[in-house]
């Protein structure tokens, strides 16, 4: 059985089955991060996973899901949008 070895902030290095553990992919950029419990203080841990760390995991058999790399919209985006709504003309702002 493959074990993979990473390291928990707080209990050092874990061993884990791939199972255990599932890869948050970046398509754009090969990278990612991986995610798990520990299994000592059972905390959920993630990870930066670089180019090198992406494919060992995939190799490994270790699950993955696509995702976006694009940062979440902010509260202060928001409030800045919002803003822009409550300003007179707001449509010649658009960009086409």
């Amino acid at each position: 059985m493959t074990t993979i070895r990473t390291s928990c902030p707080l209990c050092g290095d874990v061993e884990l089955a791939p199972a255990d553990l599932s890869l948050h992919l970046v398509p754009s950029t090969g990278t990612g991060t991986y995610h798990f419990r520990c299994p000592h203080c059972e905390e959920a841990r993630q990870r930066p996973a670089g180019h090198r760390t992406v494919s060992i995991l995939l190799a490994t058999g270790v699950p993955y899901e696509v995702v976006d790399g694009a940062a979440p919209i902010t509260e202060g985006e928001i409030r800045d949008f919002v803003q822009g709504l409550n300003r007179k003309n707001w449509q010649e702002n658009l960009i086409s």
